[in-house]
């Protein structure tokens, strides 16, 4: 436990305040109707977005998350989702512009506009329910219980307690708040975050017990922990560090903040924005930011705690009041920063409350417009006044944060429900790539690969059957190989259920391609049968993007993943790698540039 001094009390407590001033400060503005309480009016513009995306995905849990994985499978682990990068670009530069054209409410909306009758009014609810509520929720405990293993270590708090101190600000500015609250101070926290975790990184690293940088690299318990790439002469490790993660991982699980065709919280904020492009620029400055510059502070507090807390037995007898049912490699984070001196002990203490805030108010505020506009006035009240349905907003984003509250309680590590949350939506990411590009995705697709990814996982996670089948000494497959197994069943079962049932109405097809103008060979078949009737919903000047979009999507993962490697060759001190990553990132940027102008020509 940690001693804080009066410099640390001082920034703490101006950082609320500020926090505080600003929900208070736009309340009136954000109760006014619900569009600007989950949307902002829909005039956000993107380097506003963008910064709000990185801070929201800058949670209490991240750290300790990387922290995890470092200490058990070295940096290398971190492929499990450095390849969501992928994902991120192919949002950036195919999906964000067909976000802000649907110009919905919710990406939950988006079923009801795609689809068509009862199928889609139930996949509308039914997911209302399932995301904005019970994913939602287990999403918030996550980060909920990593605020309680810090607030265990550093300040010695009981659970209850940082979850009362924690939750109750944050829930209380995003009530008040709502969406423009949220991205407001997330500009505030991002900044405050990124300093607190770069200043911890560079004090810890220079601890006497670590050395400094060079100290570090050649540390016994540091040395096999440091490449990028996992030990190709390790197929368990190639396969599951890295093979999966980019062969099959990125393009088929959903995964909050990281969805197949952009959706969540991500799609909230495309759709709040001013306009395609504004979208389009936010997504992908998130994206730079996100995993070119913030990864490395977090690794190198990860190595330098491998030094100070080379096991759990050290860490838990440096910290003895921690629960054994709380006890894991997450923690060792959370112990380094106990080593910080005043002053930066208080910036960082701040850093990771502003961490805490801004993704939950996020997660809040994205979860409660699941329930005003996709269950409360679809279901319980469409007539419902836009007094009501901001009253409903605010009473909800309350009970989500109790709710999740108690469900931290009783949890015991962040990297645990990382990889349930992989598996419980693998199979389903195809999906929400195709559904825009091929009209013979239906309603019912996506309903069966919902139940059939949620039942096989629940089963093999569960039950015995999946022992039989992937025990690491005596299973039928290889261990590695359930991932891919759930992904391969759930892809089986639901391309059957779409060709088994009927295809949408042409009504449907028809009024979603005029208004999106997906393009491309998927639709072909709608576009000519209209035609034939005399119907246009096709526009003729404008050539498919998506082509170029997904060469700018290879060019971009070039660029960034080269920023990111060339950003730790340079802290490893191996600057001829660190150069020649350098150089192949200024040519796939001068390359980028090129096909982006094209790409503008196409689509604005």
């Amino acid at each position: 436990m940690v001693s804080l001094d009066t410099l640390d009390y001082v920034l703490i407590i101006l950082f609320f305040v500020i926090t505080l001033s600003i929900g208070i400060y736009v309340s009136k503005k954000s109760g006014k109707n619900s569009s600007e309480f989950f949307l902002s009016g829909r005039t956000m513009p993107w380097w506003l977005l963008g910064v709000s995306m990185v801070a929201t995905t800058f949670s209490t849990d991240t750290p300790n998350l990387v922290t995890d994985i470092v200490r058990t499978n070295g940096v290398s682990g971190n492929w499990v989702w450095w390849a969501f990068l992928l994902t991120g670009l192919l949002t950036v530069f195919v999906y964000a512009k067909l976000w802000r054209k649907s110009n919905v409410n919710t990406d939950i909306e988006f079923y009801e506009f795609r689809y068509g009758g009862k199928p889609a009014s139930f996949l509308r609810k039914f997911r209302a329910i399932y995301l904005g509520v019970i994913f939602n929720i287990i999403t918030m405990s996550s980060v909920t219980l990593a605020a309680i293993k810090i607030g265990g270590i550093m300040l010695g708090l009981e659970p209850w307690q940082t979850v009362v101190s924690a939750g109750l600000i944050t829930v209380v500015f995003s009530a008040l708040g709502g969406f423009k609250g949220v991205v407001y101070t997330d500009f505030v926290l991002f900044f405050v975050a990124m300093g607190g975790s770069i200043g911890a990184a560079y004090y810890l690293v220079n601890l006497p017990d670590v050395g400094g940088v060079e100290a570090l690299l050649a540390n016994e318990g540091v040395a096999d922990k440091l490449s990028i790439l996992p030990d190709f002469g390790n197929t368990q490790a190639l396969i599951t560090l890295l093979i999966i993660p980019l062969a099959v991982q990125w393009w088929s699980s959903w995964y909050p903040g990281a969805e197949p065709g952009g959706g969540g919280y991500i799609a909230q904020r495309m759709l709040a924005a001013k306009d395609e492009n504004h979208a389009i620029g936010a997504t992908f400055f998130f994206n730079i930011m996100h995993y070119a510059l913030r990864p490395w502070p977090w690794i190198l507090v990860a190595l330098a705690s491998l030094v100070v807390f080379p096991d759990l037995a050290s860490i838990h007898e440096a910290f003895p009041n921690i629960a054994d049912d709380k006890l894991g490699h997450d923690l060792a984070y959370s112990a380094m920063l106990t080593k910080l001196p005043s002053g930066l002990l208080g910036l960082v203490l701040a850093s990771l409350i502003a961490a805490y805030m801004s993704t939950i108010s996020t997660q809040l505020n994205w979860g409660s417009s699941y329930i005003v506009y996709d269950f409360y006035k679809q279901q319980i009240n469409p007539e419902a006044s836009e007094k009501k349905l901001v009253a409903i907003g605010r009473f909800s984003t309350v009970v989500l944060m109790v709710l999740s509250a108690v469900l931290a309680l009783v949890l015991q590590n962040a990297l645990q429900l990382f990889e349930l949350l992989l598996v419980f939506g693998a199979g389903t990411g195809l999906i929400f790539i195709l559904r825009w590009f091929w009209w013979r995705i239906n309603a019912w697709s996506e309903i069966t690969a919902m139940f059939a990814s949620g039942i096989i996982s629940i089963v093999l996670k569960l039950t015995p059957i999946g022992d039989v089948l992937f025990d690491v000494e005596s299973g039928i497959f290889p261990d590695w190989f359930e991932y891919p197994f759930v992904v391969l069943v759930t892809t089986i079962v639901w391309l059957l259920a779409t060709y088994i049932t009927q295809p949408e109405s042409k009504a449907v097809l028809r009024s979603f391609y005029e208004k999106i103008q997906p393009g491309g060979p998927g639709w072909s078949k709608v576009v000519r049968e209209a035609e034939l009737e005399n119907v246009k919903i096709a526009d003729s000047g404008k050539e498919w993007s998506v082509p170029s979009g997904i060469k700018a999507m290879v060019l971009g993962c070039i660029l960034i993943y080269s920023c990111m490697f060339s950003t730790g060759y340079i802290i490893y001190g191996d600057y001829n790698r660190a150069l020649i990553l350098i150089s192949i990132a200024i040519l796939s940027a001068i390359l980028l540039i090129r096909i982006w102008k094209k790409i503008r020509t196409k689509i604005l």
